[in-house]
């Protein structure tokens, strides 16, 4: 029998095989604090001996809401897992209202939260649902502390009970059930079994370049996403060191404080990195600024494994000693590998970086594959730019005769939580229908080519498939976010919400007798015709009947707040019309 195969088995891999002393490493009150393998495992089996002793049941359901990243969030994990009860991530960015869906949904009878405005949420709706106690990470008046819970656990003599209840967890059995936040209507609760995970984290662990006991990896996407969750256990596996960073804002500081070795990317964040780069790029000036966009060009161009020649790896080690160097100091020095997952990645950002020797592996899957499906390797020949590697061992890929990716394997979910027939309308036999076009290339490389359902017909009866040119026109550093429109419309249209700080800055630099608010940006005939410069640019890769004829910037930012997009980043499309719907009947009906 394999050693691993439900999810609180990695950490007691990890204690036999590769004991860790900074196995999870958070920052509190401004100081980094480690705890061990073994103490992680003693205090997961604290919560465990508690949680027995206030009742909870196999398949009772736990909630787990948490601002940022942090040690407490694995320690409970491990110790509501091993009780056989189930892990309830929420999304801590989601809506009260929203809130009080999930838990009812999933009937979630024990919440734990991090801080005082998740608390808030919480109690909120508390009242309207099964919840008997709020926990909090950290200290808040008025609600009891997890601490508690080691207090209640410190007596060792019902621990044989939990060993009991975790010979009685089986790798089939239901693990966590993950909201999906759904780009229409309300989240759908994704059942994934332990063997989901666990095959899944297993699977893709030879394509994570990590040395064994030896690295530092930086951890700041949600880990109530799956991605990040994964990786979280594939890291485990390998025996190395997570540091939980204190936010995405504080990413390059703590990088550098760090030095991580690898970390998990979303393409926006590259986005945002790259951006700021180039800013500080256009303050240069004279021999330095030539020499930084000489290289940022030779970047653009860069192949993998040296296809472009000697002359061309030549010029690339003097960017790299020159300017590339820097860019790497700026992130700890010490980056050799990003993973990005959750949205398709530019290609331009991926030869940047790949010349800069910060390789972008770009992965893809879905929730509901628990997630990974495929992603790059650089050795072994395993990555090609453009693409999203090979499927991982055990994980079947075939695309139906309409382009529709489908996934065969361990890693598809169990179902759709109190849906059986919405399960059914995404299967067919073994095979997950993903939503997702694709293609598979003569060397076996899965490329994604948009979702089925975005892509739309004009009135001219010409497909039109958004992403594509939305991930074009994202280059732009004008474009913060754009949304391509024009279904049964006579021509391809977009809204587009301008990249504001870098606006600011442009207008700064260039002198321009222009407002700095963002409706006065918006509304400039100068930032108009500047964008408008980019999407004439970006347009001509694509043919006539798909480029972008109009567009309409909008005044505010989107948000996740504000409703424009999913937790995970993505474009909520027909809410954004309907927010938008004066800009879009000004482009159609004016």
């Amino acid at each position: 029998m394999k050693e691993v195969t439900r999810l609180f088995d990695f950490p007691y891999y990890q204690l036999k095989h590769k004991p860790n002393d900074k196995a999870l490493v958070t920052k509190y009150d401004g100081k980094w604090e480690a705890i061990s393998t073994k103490e992680y495992l003693d205090k997961s089996n604290t919560i465990s001996r508690a949680l027995l002793r206030l009742g909870i049941q196999k398949d009772d359901k736990i909630a787990v809401i948490s601002t940022t990243n942090r040690t407490e969030w694995n320690i409970m994990d491990i110790g509501i897992l091993q009780t056989g009860a189930q892990n309830i991530p929420i999304y801590p960015t989601i809506c009260a209202e929203d809130y009080e869906y999930v838990l009812n949904h999933s009937e979630s009878i024990y919440c734990f939260v991090s801080d005082a405005e998740v608390l808030e949420k919480v109690r909120k709706v508390q009242a309207n649902t099964r919840i008997k106690e709020v926990y909090s990470f950290n200290h808040i008046e008025g609600c009891k502390h997890y601490s508690d819970l080691f207090e209640l656990g410190k007596d060792e003599s019902n621990q044989q009970e939990v060993e009991a209840c975790k010979d009685a967890v089986k790798p089939q059995d239901l693990a966590t059930i993950i909201y999906t936040s759904g780009t229409t209507g309300k989240p759908k609760g994704v059942m994934l079994s332990h063997w989901n995970i666990t095959s899944n984290a297993l699977d893709s662990s030879p394509r994570v370049p990590l040395v064994e006991g030896e690295n530092r990896v930086l951890s700041f996407l949600p880990i109530c996403h799956i991605f990040e969750r994964v990786l979280i256990y594939v890291y485990q596996y390998a025996g190395t060191s997570i540091y939980y960073a204190e936010g995405i804002d504080k990413i390059g500081d703590n990088a550098k404080e760090i030095k991580p070795n690898l970390m998990s990317v979303v393409p926006r964040l590259l986005e945002k990195v790259f951006d700021k780069i180039m800013l500080k790029g256009e303050e240069l000036s004279g021999i330095k600024k030539a020499l930084f966009f000489w290289s940022v060009s030779l970047g653009e161009r860069w192949e993998p494994y040296g296809a472009n020649g000697a002359w061309y790896e030549f010029q690339l080690k003097i960017a790299n000693k020159l300017i590339f160097s820097k860019w790497r100091e700026a992130l700890g020095g010490e980056l050799g590998t990003m993973v990005s997952g959750s949205a398709a990645l530019q290609p331009r950002l991926a030869r940047i970086f790949g010349a800069a020797n910060m390789q972008v592996m770009e992965g893809y899957g879905l929730t509901e594959t628990s997630p990974v499906v495929s992603v790059g390797l650089y050795k072994d020949n395993m990555y090609k730019v453009g693409c999203v590697g090979k499927p991982i061992d055990n994980v079947e890929v075939k695309i139906a005769d309409d382009g529709e990716v489908l996934i065969k394997g361990p890693n598809v979910m169990l179902g759709y939580y109190k849906d059986p027939e919405k399960t059914a309308s995404v299967m067919t036999g073994d095979y997950f229908h993903s939503g997702d076009k694709g293609e598979i290339d003569a060397d076996g490389f899965l490329k994604i080519t948009g979702r089925k359902k975005e892509m739309f017909k004009t009135s001219g009866g010409k497909y039109v498939i958004p992403p594509l040119l939305e991930n074009d026109m994202k280059q732009s550093l004008f474009i913060e976010q754009i949304m391509v429109v024009g279904e049964g419309e006579k021509m391809p249209a977009a809204l587009v919400q301008p990249n504001f700080d870098f606006i600011r800055d442009w207008i700064s630099l260039k002198k321009h007798d222009i407002g700095t608010s963002n409706a006065e940006i918006a509304s400039s005939d100068i930032v108009i015709n500047r964008i408008q410069k980019e999407i004439d640019k970006y347009n001509k890769n694509f043919g006539k009947w798909e480029q972008i004829k109009r567009f309409e910037l909008t005044p505010d930012i989107w948000s996740i707040d504000d409703g424009q997009l999913t937790p995970t980043m993505k474009m909520k499309r027909e809410i954004i019309k309907g927010i938008y719907q004066d800009l879009y009947d000004k482009i159609y009906r004016v």
